[in-house]
């Protein structure tokens, strides 16, 4: 098997909400869209697609609800303080900077759907 590419998709109820949280904090690009749907890019990131929860197109029907509950986009960055203190100006933190006994350094965030953004940090 050759992947040339990865993407994660996730089911949110403003599409617009998530993609614009992305693209403010995250630095991710738009790369495509339509109506219930955009695609972000980034160079170092996995592609993010967001989906609008409900649309027919998507299968299988009976899991077709909202991602959020449990779901974590983690990111590892060089200097998460630097990061934290850009990032939390302007968007719901959940968890400041914390370091676990095993070496990671991590914060979170909300986006306007409840998404859970977390950078991490290993010290």
């Amino acid at each position: 098997m050759n992947i040339t590419q990865t993407a994660i998709s996730l089911n949110v109820p403003d599409v617009a909400a998530s993609a614009s949280f992305a693209k403010t904090h995250f630095g991710f690009e738009e790369a495509m869209s339509a109506e219930g749907f955009v695609s972000l890019q980034h160079p170092d990131a996995p592609n993010l697609i967001f989906l609008q929860t409900g649309l027919q197109t998507f299968r299988p029907q009976e899991i077709a609800g909202s991602a959020g509950q449990g779901t974590l986009l983690v990111f590892v960055v060089e200097d998460i303080d630097a990061e934290f203190a850009r990032i939390a100006t302007s968007a719901r933190v959940i968890t400041p900077p914390e370091t676990e006994p095993w070496g990671e350094r991590y914060c979170q965030f909300a986006d306007p759907n409840g998404l859970v953004w977390q950078l991490v940090q290993w010290v």
